[in-house]
């Protein structure tokens, strides 16, 4: 038979399938032009003032209660910025093929009485064994 070349990624780094031509985005720490596709994506919501500040103005607002605006960015990242900024890590071969996404620690949130604890995410898999 015909030797296959070995593939490290079942994907090819990217998430295109049949598209021939994906649009280039721009890494937000480099400025690389990067396939979408291709590139790390984070959608950050923080707020628009930073914890330490917060207090002050909640104190000094004249509106009780007043929500204060979150700020929300979709921040692209080309793979050596991502790596380098420790966004994704290099993960083994076993590992490399999971594709859950990893453990979101969120503090502040606590669930309500009526909300289904642990959702969608739930324990991660065992990893394949070696052998396999």
């Amino acid at each position: 038979g015909v030797a296959t070349m070995t593939v490290k990624r079942r994907c090819h780094g990217r998430n295109k399938k049949g598209r021939g031509h994906v649009n280039r985005v721009r890494c937000v720490s480099t400025g690389k032009a990067i396939p979408k596709d291709k590139a790390i994506k984070r959608f950050i919501v923080r707020n628009i003032v930073e914890a330490s500040a917060l207090r002050d103005i909640r104190e000094s607002s004249c509106i009780e209660g007043y929500q204060l605006p979150k700020i929300y960015i979709k921040q692209f990242y080309s793979i050596e910025a991502a790596i380098h900024q420790r966004i994704v890590r290099v993960r083994s071969r076993e590992l490399r093929r999971s594709r859950e996404p990893p453990q979101r620690n969120r503090p502040a949130f606590t669930p309500r009485e009526g909300a289904a604890a642990g959702g969608a995410g739930g324990p991660p898999k065992p990893a394949a064994p070696v052998g396999a």
